[in-house]
């Protein structure tokens, strides 16, 4: 039977700090480890392993789908035979953080943390990937923009005629996960493009460092922190990504400056879009924002970013996906009994097949829209925290105690924006 047309599964390999094989032929070996599989699950990983050198070399192998989106129970079962596979070998860098440090300007000399800067793949962000739900093929759609950009960029495709800024702009609530997505998206195009980048390099821009005390200062920080980043763009062998969080405050609206506020700020403005165009005709880097107020950003910003993807708080169906994995890490820790709960959807709530516990659920999930998923994740926990002194919880109690806990969450939140309301 001919192979199935155009499906490729991306097989990402998680080789150990030890290891010394070469990727050659530690591929070769992983490839006799499929043969022996003859048919692999996607959106599943593999830690165990039948080949010896595979097992001395590698601690895990993920098998994801070509557009990388969101596989927690859609997965699909394939056979071996029947697919392509792309490899990424790859290591993880663990030094962690590291500061960057830049002169405030002025006579005193003074020196504050300007940005946080990480090697890629960075086990700081080993699995956050996979952590982040959302629908629509966000993450996806992330991917194919950023090797776009490199297929133009081969091509040799002429950016004065087809335009493209290399900036991306997240927005959307606090708590929907934009800054972690950032994170995880650098992560991963390190990964991806390990076959021509050696490593990749993320700087975390510390947003309020870049405005100084002193008159006039700030426009020279943004310039500053910019050559900074120019030297690590030099080295073509590694794939640099920007991340400028809460972008509005480096981006603030210059026709909403009141004659009041300091001309620093427009100063600030006007380095960012200088420094940005810059950028731009350098193959090896990629900026990511964020922001939680577009309303305030300035419109020449807006206009250079590429992609511009609200990410809103999460729908019934991406929240039974959140609470499925933190349950199944629970059942995994051996933290709650272990019972069956499968995928469900709107539609099938009716359907008398699907088991009770996934039903009480995807209610659950009903009655938890409007939460952020930033504390989506922290629901496990505090229902949790109710259970510390027995023994594990079953399934049945887990969750009717997680429903109290979703509700108490809601009734605090409605009551701190009420309090806000009044104060304000």
């Amino acid at each position: 039977m001919d192979k199935m047309i155009d499906f490729v599964v991306q097989v990402e390999v998680l080789r150990n700090l030890e290891s010394t094989i070469s990727s050659k032929e530690l591929k070769l070996h992983i490839e006799q480890e499929m043969n022996h599989l003859g048919k692999i699950e996607i959106g599943s990983n593999l830690t165990k392993f039948h080949n010896q050198i595979v097992s001395d070399n590698v601690d895990m192998i993920l098998f994801c789908g070509k557009d990388s989106s969101e596989t927690i129970n859609e997965s699909m079962v394939v056979l071996v035979k029947d697919v392509t596979f792309r490899y990424y070998i790859y290591r993880l860098n663990t030094e962690g953080l590291q500061v960057e440090l830049m002169d405030e300007g002025g006579k005193e000399g003074e020196e504050q943390a300007a940005a946080n800067h990480w090697i890629l793949p960075s086990s700081d962000f080993h699995g956050l990937w996979d952590s982040l739900i959302y629908e629509d093929g966000i993450k996806g759609n992330l991917l194919k923009y950023a090797e776009t950009i490199m297929m133009f960029s081969d091509r040799g495709v002429d950016p004065n005629i087809i335009s493209w800024n290399r900036v991306v702009l997240l927005h959307g609530p606090p708590g929907t996960g934009k800054t972690s997505l950032c994170k995880a998206l650098a992560h991963k195009l390190a990964i991806r493009m390990g076959h021509r980048y050696t490593h990749g390099q993320l700087v975390e821009i510390n947003s309020h460092s870049l405005f100084s005390k002193y008159f006039s200062e700030s426009g020279k920080l943004v310039v500053k922190m910019f050559t900074k980043i120019q030297e690590l763009i030099e080295d073509k062998s590694s794939l640099v990504c920007v991340l400028i969080d809460e972008v509005e405050s480096l981006t603030h609206a210059r026709d909403k400056c009141s004659g009041s506020e300091p001309s620093d700020a427009i100063r600030v403005v006007n380095s960012v879009l200088t420094q940005i165009d810059h950028l731009r005709k350098y193959e090896n880097v990629l900026i990511l924002t964020t922001s939680n107020i577009t309303g305030t950003i300035d419109v020449a910003f807006l206009d250079r970013a590429d992609i511009k993807q609200y990410i809103g708080l999460p729908s019934p169906t991406a929240i039974y996906k959140i609470y499925y994995s933190c349950i199944q890490e629970l059942i995994r820790t051996n933290m709650i009994e272990a019972a069956l709960l499968v995928y469900i959807n709107m539609n099938q709530l009716g359907d008398n097949s699907i088991n009770e516990n996934s039903k009480k659920l995807f209610n659950i999930c009903r009655e938890s829209e409007g939460i952020s998923g930033r504390m989506l994740r922290k629901i496990p926990f505090l229902t949790y925290s109710n259970f510390i002194s027995g023994k594990s919880p079953s399934m049945t109690n887990f969750l009717e105690e997680m429903e109290k806990t979703v509700l108490k969450c809601k009734r605090e939140k409605e009551k701190a924006m009420t309090e806000s309301k009044i104060t304000s």
